[in-house]
């Protein structure tokens, strides 16, 4: 298992979201920054979403530690890069800084311009990712949703996968979501953090 962010009392913990309209980036966040609250840090988060509500792509930063002043991740200071695809894993890899983890989902989402037939995706995007960082959790996101039971647990997969990496509390974690998912979805979403901490111990 790759090891803990250890987070301390003056330590502020930058992560950043991304992912492309309509993935539940900014909804991935939003647990993230309340399972933070809940343990008690001060928490800043900012949302940047791209020309096309889906579609297009978005970015969330998010920072907590004992008292943070700025919701934004420098380029190269993030501790932890989440990205719900893997063209956008790619993007955004500068963002991390030497030695930060990069936890991406194997899924490929064409960008609207490869849709229309302006450029290409290139074919070989994970092995780019896996060249040009060392520290790399790729997680099938999508097919542990299926096998939780709801294909749109993708992102609370992921969040499970980056919760083996932070040191907030299972209990936290499963507290939020089911105080922030439909009710009827709440055994599922459970499954699916359950699958995503297992995929990330990898």
């Amino acid at each position: 298992m790759t090891e803990k962010m250890q987070e301390t009392a003056t330590k502020t913990t930058n992560l950043l979201v991304a992912g492309v309209g309509g993935q539940g980036v900014i909804t991935a966040t939003h647990l993230l920054s309340q399972v933070a609250l809940a343990e008690g840090y001060d928490v800043k988060q900012n949302d940047v979403v791209g020309m096309s509500q889906r579609g297009g792509s978005v970015v969330s930063h998010l920072r907590f530690g004992q008292e943070v002043a700025s919701p934004l991740v420098s380029a190269g200071a993030a501790d932890l890069l989440l990205s719900f695809e893997m063209l956008e894993a790619l993007r955004y890899m500068h963002w991390l800084r030497p030695g930060g983890l990069l936890i991406y989902n194997l899924l490929r989402i064409n960008p609207s311009t490869v849709a229309a037939g302006f450029a290409e995706y290139p074919g070989d995007v994970r092995e780019r990712i896996e060249a040009s960082w060392e520290r790399t959790l790729p997680v099938d996101g999508n097919a542990l949703a299926q096998q939780a039971g709801n294909p749109k647990t993708a992102n609370v997969v992921l969040l499970g996968a980056v919760s083996v990496h932070l040191t907030f509390s299972e209990e936290a974690w499963l507290s939020v979501i089911e105080e922030n998912v439909p009710p009827k979805t709440v055994e599922a979403n459970h499954r699916a953090f359950a699958l995503g901490r297992q995929a990330g111990k990898a």
